[in-house]
């Protein structure tokens, strides 16, 4: 029986080894880190492998891949637009590219290789990813590893505005790491290292703070159908890895990594997998991107390879799972894994 995970209004199903097969491309050792779900339902894996986009239909099979790591150096997220056109952010290349569904580049923020000074406020250095406004089209960045900034386009790529300053005080970010907007037009930055979420309206005016996170990563709003904000959730225990026996006493449930489920005005409504760091079906490694299709289902993908328990630093080649599907489920006829 599949092991289930939630609470009574949000239950889902593990599935088990989905899109792990080898015929899939997804071997375990490298990252997905980010996961996009086109208007039929395939679901689309940027990877830090030889191919870094690798298209699967619901049910796990492979479709397609394309792109390469000249191209693609460190993939970092993904978001499908409204037209089913393909946004991938990569961190390294310091580049937002618009993409056809099978690879043609339209339109690229940044250039290629060439970042901003860091902590410049000038786009781009190590940008993070990117969302669309549902009215207008004005793209938001999350420019994150290396400023601390949310850039403003319009659809055709001309910057209009910035904010955002280091710091943790509201409207300054530590590693903007993640960005959504809901139907109305409100922007949602996952603000990674202050473990928080700050809501902007589409012109930078700070209108809410969401706290009590572990280190939000990975973030979805389902603007389609339930306005919820899902989160991936990273571990706060990290920084004990290199020492065993505190990782012993550090990694517990509470602590993420986990997903997390909330409602627009901020209010916690379930947390899943939040049973401590760890490679079982009901655990997680490193939550890092999340989308949720048109029937409810989450697909996280992970960066276990790198971000993985600290004995995998000794075997740098040694797979993890680092895609996971939850099934959404209506009733509940089964213990729970939190």
């Amino acid at each position: 029986m599949p092991i289930r995970t939630g609470n009574d209004e949000y239950i889902y199903e593990i599935v088990e080894g989905w899109g792990m097969s080898g015929a899939t491309g997804i071997d375990g050792t490298f990252d997905v880190a980010g996961v996009g779900i086109d208007s039929s339902e395939n679901v689309y894996l940027f990877n830090r492998g030889q191919r870094p986009v690798i298209v699967l239909d619901k049910d796990g099979e492979f479709l397609r891949c394309w792109g390469d790591k000249k191209t693609f150096p460190n993939a970092h997220a993904v978001t499908i637009g409204p037209d089913d056109a393909v946004w991938l952010t990569d961190n390294l290349d310091h580049t937002v590219r618009k993409c056809t569904p099978d690879g043609k580049v339209l339109l690229t923020l940044g250039t290629s290789g060439k970042p901003a000074k860091g902590m410049s406020g000038l786009p781009l250095c190590r940008c993070t990813h990117v969302a669309i406004h549902p009215g207008s089209g004005e793209l938001f960045v999350s420019d994150g590893y290396g400023n601390a900034k949310v850039h403003k386009y319009t659809p055709d790529g001309r910057l209009l505005c910035s904010w955002g300053e280091p710091g943790n005080k509201p409207g300054q970010f530590s590693l903007p790491h993640n960005i959504c907007t809901d139907r109305d037009g409100y922007v949602y930055v996952a603000d990674r290292e202050n473990q928080r979420v700050q809501v902007f309206t589409s012109n930078g005016k700070l209108e809410d703070i969401w706290t009590n996170m572990a280190r939000p990563c990975g973030m979805y709003i389902d603007t389609s159908h339930s306005q919820l904000c899902y989160i991936g959730e990273l571990s706060t225990s990290w920084w004990c890895q290199i020492a065993p026996e505190l990782w012993g006493i550090q990694n517990h449930p509470g602590y993420g990594p986990r997903v997390s489920i909330y409602s627009l005005d901020g209010t916690l409504r379930a947390t899943l997998l939040d049973n401590a760091q760890g490679e079982a079906p009901d655990q997680m490694i490193a939550p890092h991107g999340i989308a949720v299709s048109r029937e409810g289902d989450i697909y996280v993908g992970e960066v276990s390879a790198t971000a993985g328990p600290w004995f995998a630093r000794k075997n740098p080649t040694r797979p993890f799972r680092t895609v996971v599907k939850l099934r959404k489920v209506k009733k509940v006829s089964a213990p729970l894994a939190n």
